[in-house]
């Protein structure tokens, strides 16, 4: 998939420049029943830090897995959601941080009462271009219909990008590709 930057060098040193994304700025992405809004990509940041802004419907859960390179971050903006990392288990809310670190297998489950919005960072970048692989362009800035995963496509998609799918989501016990 071709997709557009969000921002292009344009004073021909190769320097990086500051830019404003506004609140309904960004690429757009439905990526595993999700809407993504990228903010920074390896693009912008010379590979240090990806910033997507997520909106998860109630009672998401991505599959147990691990990242084998990058450091996981969640900034939540509203709603809540249980993480589970390293045997330990913590509910999050508006204004919390979580650390999710490279390596350590982990999941999460978005609360039933609302939609989790948060700023999803990734330390090195490159999880937009897993998002890209698995997701597709959003048409609209809402979160998708529902609609079934592939998960031989999505565990194909996550070796590529250096992540490791080891189980399915909290409280589904079927096959997770």
């Amino acid at each position: 998939m071709d997709r557009v930057p969000i921002f292009e060098k344009t004073d021909g040193s190769g320097a990086r420049q500051p830019y404003l994304l506004r609140q309904d700025e960004g690429e757009t992405l439905w990526f595993l029943g999700n809407l993504v809004t990228l903010k920074a990509t390896a693009a912008t940041t010379g590979g240090a830090l990806t910033v997507a802004h997520f909106v998860n419907p109630p009672g998401f859960a991505p599959p147990l897995h691990r990242h084998l390179v990058e450091d996981e971050m969640f900034y939540i903006l509203s709603g809540t959601a249980e993480f589970h990392c390293a045997e330990q288990s913590f509910l999050a809310g508006p204004g919390d941080f979580v650390l999710l670190p490279s390596t350590v297998p982990h999941t999460f489950t978005v609360g039933a009462g609302e939609p989790l919005h948060v700023l999803q960072l990734t330390t090195p970048a490159g999880f937009e271009d897993f998002a890209a692989a698995v997701g597709q362009p959003a048409d609209q800035r809402r979160l998708p219909d529902p609609a079934p995963v592939d998960p031989a496509a999505l565990g194909h998609a996550a070796a590529l990008h250096r992540i490791e799918i080891l189980g399915p989501p909290p409280g589904d016990h079927g096959d997770p590709g």
